[in-house]
């Protein structure tokens, strides 16, 4: 279908949690989530910034339905009390993962002793989304709850080994990507596993393109003169923030969208979100591969589901 992101589907009576929600793709994500009538979760670590992003969220969307939850994804710890706090909403029709550590020193762990980019990104969410599957599995009235992974185009570009997670390459890029890559297996084994279950939940995976600061619209204490501005090197080719968060509220809201699904920018780096072949070395790995990942998964954050 040709998708306008200016017309998303009507979104009243559906809840969705957007996960580093208070800057950048995130926040613009749960803005426009918010205009198309969802009750919208804003989660973060940072109880001060969510309400910063409250206030200027219902500043752009009067009447907005938000909630919040306090929510650090590099804390087991913090992720199950976080996920108790979402499991008790009255329902969750989808989740947005896009939080993650985008920069790591060299060797930092966790506070659960895990690597730092692999644990904001792969284990935190599989932590996060095998707490939440219940809650999601219910909220289904007809149609499939959301699990949308946020990936990266670094995946297509370069190939990283997934055989130990805890394993982290140098520099920051290459752990990141690995990170991502580990996302992707694990994202397209879930949906395989939901279905294999009959489960009414479908697992898709989205990239944002490029989203650059230049080129994001002015919002109070998301993007104004208080808030870090980043120089990039691909600003004249890249979109903004703004339009970076389509790929992933199309996954969430598009009713054709089926799971296994991969949402990017119709110009690789930029424009409307539309679908995209899966790559095969994370969508269809060679035997062992995704099953490695999922055990690695479940024994890194402590959580089995869908054995």
């Amino acid at each position: 279908m040709t998708w306008n992101p200016n017309r998303i589907p009507d979104q009243t009576g559906r809840t969705i949690a957007v996960t580093g929600a208070t800057a950048g793709i995130g926040y613009f994500a749960a803005e426009q989530l918010a205009r198309a009538g969802a009750n919208v979760v804003l989660a973060s670590r940072s109880a001060d910034k969510l309400e910063v992003a409250q206030a200027t969220l219902r500043l752009q969307v009067p009447g907005a339905s938000l909630d919040s939850v306090v929510i650090d994804m590099t804390s087991l710890d913090s992720i199950a009390r976080a996920s108790d706090a979402l499991a008790a909403t009255p329902r969750l029709d989808g989740i947005l993962l896009n939080a993650g550590v985008m920069t790591a020193v060299s060797g930092a762990k966790t506070v659960d002793g895990l690597p730092v980019m692999m644990a904001s990104h792969a284990i935190g969410n599989f932590a996060l989304v095998s707490r939440l599957l219940p809650a999601l599995a219910h909220a289904s009235d007809g149609g499939d709850a959301r699990i949308v992974h946020t990936s990266t185009g670094f995946v297509r570009r370069f190939r990283m080994s997934v055989d130990n997670l805890t394993h982290t390459p140098w520099p920051s890029i290459a752990a990141y990507t690995q990170a991502k890559t580990a996302t992707e297996v694990y994202a397209f084994e879930l949906d395989r596993r939901l279905r294999a279950a009959g489960l009414p939940v479908s697992s898709l995976v989205t990239h944002p393109g490029v989203g650059v600061d230049a080129k994001t619209p002015l919002r109070p204490g998301i993007r104004d003169a208080t808030t870090p501005y980043q120089r990039n090197p691909y600003t004249p080719w890249a979109q903004g923030k703004d339009a970076a968060a389509w790929s992933a509220v199309r996954a969430l809201t598009d009713p054709s969208a089926t799971g296994g699904e991969y949402y990017a920018p119709r110009e690789g780096i930029r424009g409307l979100p539309v679908s995209i072949a899966p790559l095969p070395r994370t969508a269809a790995p060679e035997p062992g591969v995704s099953a490695g990942v999922w055990e690695q998964l479940e024994r890194l954050s402590g959580t089995h589901v869908l054995a």
